[in-house]
């Protein structure tokens, strides 16, 4: 979820569905509730670890026929997102 996707029916469905929403409330809601900022954050690292991998043309395209191969593409664009980081 984001927050444009923050009104109470979306939430309400994700509670039902056992998701923990970690959606801070848009600043003119009249009644904001409260969330984890920490899990806020690590939730913002994912989605910004899943841009680095798009970075690659074969992940981000994916013309593979075979999940497999789709697999081992996304496992090779993550070893070199590790290297390309520490060097």
């Amino acid at each position: 979820m984001d927050k444009a996707y923050e009104d109470e029916e979306t939430r309400n469905i994700a509670v039902e569905q056992g998701f923990s929403p970690v959606v801070p409330p848009k600043s003119n809601r009249k009644s904001p509730w409260n969330y984890d900022k920490k899990l806020y954050k690590r939730r913002n690292e994912v989605e910004r670890y899943f841009l680095r991998l798009k970075r690659f043309r074969k992940v981000f395209t994916r013309y593979d026929k075979l999940d497999s191969s789709y697999l081992a593409i996304v496992y090779f664009a993550m070893i070199l997102d590790v290297v390309i980081k520490h060097l």
